[in-house]
């Protein structure tokens, strides 16, 4: 080796790797997940990343288009079954079961997607837009039909999973174990509102399930 040669790693002579918009919306989605959606700033991301936030701007216009962005990333996480006219009922319950299930591993979704300021029209989320639809045109129904329930299928399954993402951001932000979260409620409202309230929290995916029945019971009986 010559003399005055270094053997400092990159990191120490200050080389950084480029980063990528990969890079930047995994992160993004880490940080939300960890902190919640008021957490996410250009300038805390950029520190996560060991990067300025001009760096993120390289790569995403600004804070709405990396919303948009981390989206798409999540919907796509979501399975799409296959439509089947025989079961079409049965197939949107395992659709919108993917979904929820995907909404509360991410329950900050729910306040970006209530966004009004802010459009989803990224890949993943238009494939799942056309699974609903799908899942439906087998199904025997007018096309006006199909478009007016695909919408308020997915309005619902949001609203939902909405006042769900509340409770677990509300722990997360409490920083306690759920189950200690939920005793502690229950010492502090204790008696029937407390009983009320764990018999309620205890239904929630019953009663996701027969909610959207009734949802399909009005497609249904525009079918043929």
């Amino acid at each position: 080796m010559a003399a005055g040669s270094t053997t400092r790693s990159p990191h120490e002579r200050g080389d950084q790797s480029p980063l990528s918009r990969d890079q930047i919306v995994a992160e993004a989605i880490r940080l939300l997940d960890e902190e919640g959606f008021d957490a996410l700033s250009m300038r805390k991301l950029g520190a996560r990343l060991d990067a300025g936030a001009t760096s993120l701007y390289t790569h995403v216009a600004n804070k709405d288009e990396l919303l948009e962005l981390v989206v798409d990333r999540v919907i796509g996480e979501i399975p799409v079954p296959a439509p089947d006219a025989l079961r079409w009922r049965a197939v949107m319950h395992e659709q919108a079961a993917g979904v929820r299930a995907t909404m509360l591993a991410h329950p900050w979704i729910t306040v970006v997607l209530s966004s009004a300021a802010l459009s989803y029209l990224g890949p993943n989320m238009m494939r799942l837009t056309d699974s609903l639809i799908a899942i439906l045109e087998v199904a025997d129904i007018t096309d006006e039909v199909v478009d007016l329930a695909a919408d308020a299928i997915f309005r619902f399954i949001v609203g939902s999973c909405s006042s769900e993402a509340a409770v677990l951001m509300t722990i997360a932000r409490g920083g306690l174990p759920a189950e200690q979260w939920v005793s502690r409620q229950h010492r502090r409202y204790a008696g029937q509102l407390a009983r009320s309230a764990a018999a309620t929290s205890a239904r929630v995916p019953e009663k996701f399930t027969l909610e959207l029945d009734l949802i399909l019971d009005g497609v249904d009986a525009r079918r043929g």
